[in-house]
């Protein structure tokens, strides 16, 4: 499929990755609609000069009104936190990602590309595991709503009339990145920051502009019916990764803790902020996304797309310090 000239529409459209994708798209001469269901957030993509409908993902009318005259959808809206209501994720990650999907093969879409998650393997999978590879949920909302959300929308897959292409991205990181760039540093901020267990294990990085030219990749090869794990295909430890982000930021390195001891830090923490009505910024359940001890394979995207992770983690990181220079994180 040939890009340019046709016309996208993105969810969450205003957030990390969907503002990223936005941009990158206008650059391939892409037309650009953006679907988001904060109007705060919606103002970001607007500056790009793209239409934003605001709504929510669940409103069978928005997600009509968005879908229409649309060649392909990039779903990138979901609720993303470490734990959490179980309803909650299920209306957002599942419900509103069928009702999107569904408005999208009614209005003729050719192409829904959705982002799902290399969680949906879980924290206890084998050494470069495969796509093949069985799904766990491990008890964890967000795993087990990205599992029931991917196994809803290939229900849907009519290629080529409509074609389902799920994505599994490993840790985005880069300028912008809640989880992986400025909660770290706010937290580096306070003296408060430390990974577990001297940082082994493996962080499976994905610099934000290698996930959005994976998703070109899959779109340009109508790769339909497909499941993809994308990565930047690197062996980094979470000690080398913090290592690297606190002295971008111009902080000492991290301690290490004890896994164990790390997490009843972080429960009483947040029980405390919580006392203040504060909502927690981090959730004992982190840990667990911190520790996670293999590597992803990316054999597959990299043979049937050609997928090449073009950004390593240097540059990487040079890029989120030169935007540090310009940007107030406490702000965002």
């Amino acid at each position: 499929m040939n890009l340019e000239n046709k016309t996208l529409l993105i969810t969450g459209i205003g957030r990390f990755v969907g503002l990223r994708t936005a941009e990158l798209a206008l650059a391939r001469g892409m037309k650009v609609r953006g679907l988001e269901s904060s109007l705060d957030k919606a103002k970001k993509a607007q500056e790009l000069g793209v239409e934003v409908i605001v709504g929510k993902l669940n409103d069978k009318a928005i997600a009509h009104k968005a879908c229409q005259g649309v060649d392909i959808v990039i779903h990138t809206d979901e609720l993303n936190k470490e734990t959490g209501k179980l309803s909650d994720f299920q209306q957002i990650n599942v419900d509103g990602t069928v009702n999107i999907a569904t408005a999208a093969k009614n209005a003729g879409v050719r192409t829904f590309v959705h982002l799902s998650s290399a969680m949906v393997y879980g924290f206890d999978y084998p050494n470069q595991v495969t796509e093949t590879e069985l799904l766990k949920d491990k008890n964890n909302p967000y795993c087990q709503t990205k599992i029931e959300a991917e196994k809803a929308l290939l229900e849907l897959n009519t290629s080529p009339e409509f074609g389902i292409i799920i994505i599994r991205p490993g840790d985005i990181y880069g300028p912008g990145s809640i989880t992986w760039v400025i909660r770290p540093i706010l937290l580096m901020q306070q003296k408060l920051f430390a990974y577990a267990d001297d940082g082994k294990g493996v962080i499976n990085h994905l610099y934000i502009d290698n996930l959005v030219n994976a998703i070109f990749l899959a779109l340009e090869k109508e790769a339909h019916g497909e499941t993809f794990n994308i990565t930047d295909g690197e062996q980094t430890s979470w000690k080398d990764y913090f290592t690297k982000l606190s002295t971008i930021a111009g902080y000492p390195p991290p301690l290490s803790i004890p896994k164990d001891e790390l997490k009843l830090f972080i429960k009483l923490r947040s029980q405390g902020q919580k006392l203040f009505r504060k909502e927690p910024d981090i959730l004992p359940e982190a840990v667990d996304f911190m520790t996670r001890p293999y590597a992803y394979s990316i054999a597959k995207a990299q043979n049937i797309i050609n997928y090449q992770p073009e950004i390593k983690l240097e540059q990487g990181m040079q890029h989120i310090q030169e935007w540090l220079k310009k940007t107030d994180i406490k702000k965002l």
